[in-house]
C-alpha cells in the first residue's frame, strides 16, 4: 500500500536512505561514496529541506505494516526559455529505494507510477533523475520505464 510520508516514519526513512547509501558505495569502483556517522541523520535533514523548498512530495510503500520501500520526487523548475535553452517545467525524482529482501515485486514500479502521477497533477512535462553509472539494476530498471538518457558525465581517474 501507497501512504504520504507522516513523521512518524523518520526512522524508517532514515534506514532506507542508509540502506541505498550502503549500496552505492558498495558498488563504487572508486570508492568515492561512503557511509558516515552523521550520514543518516544530514542527508534526511537536507532531504526534508529539499522536499519543503521544491514542492516535494515522499511516498512510501508499507507492506506487514513495515515501510519497505520509499520514493522522493521534487519539481524541479518552473519552465525556463533562455536564449540558449528551453525546457518545460519539470519534476525530478531524487531517491527510489526498495527494501534489500522486497525487490523484484513490483513496489519500484508502483511507487514510479505514483510519482509520476503526482508530478503530471502538478503540471510537469518531463520527469528528470539521476542514476549511478555502476547501479546497473536500477540502470535497467528505468530504461524499461521509458527513461532514456539525455547526458552522460564522465570520469577519468589517476591522472
Amino acid at each position: 500500500m501507497i501512504i504520504d510520508y507522516n513523521v512518524k516514519y523518520k526512522d524508517d526513512v532514515t534506514n532506507l536512505l542508509k540502506e541505498l547509501q550502503s549500496y552505492i558505495a558498495s558498488i563504487d569502483k572508486e570508492g568515492y561514496n561512503v557511509v558516515t556517522e552523521e550520514f543518516a541523520a544530514k542527508y534526511f535533514a537536507k532531504t526534508m529541506e529539499e522536499v519543503n523548498k521544491y514542492q516535494g512530495k515522499i511516498f512510501l510503500y508499507v507492506a506487514d505494516n513495515i515501510v519497505v520501500g520509499l520514493i522522493i520526487g521534487l519539481i524541479n523548475n518552473e519552465e525556463i526559455n533562455t536564449y540558449d535553452f528551453k525546457a518545460p517545467k519539470r519534476g525530478r525524482i531524487s531517491e527510489l529505494i526498495v527494501k534489500k529482501g522486497y525487490q523484484n515485486a513490483g513496489i519500484g514500479q508502483k511507487l514510479m507510477l505514483e510519482m509520476e502521477r503526482y508530478l503530471k497533477k502538478e503540471g510537469c512535462q518531463d520527469i528528470l533523475l539521476e542514476v549511478f553509472a555502476y547501479n546497473e539494476n536500477a540502470l535497467k530498471f528505468y530504461h524499461k520505464l521509458g527513461y532514456h538518457f539525455r547526458t552522460h558525465e564522465m570520469i577519468k581517474t589517476s591522472i
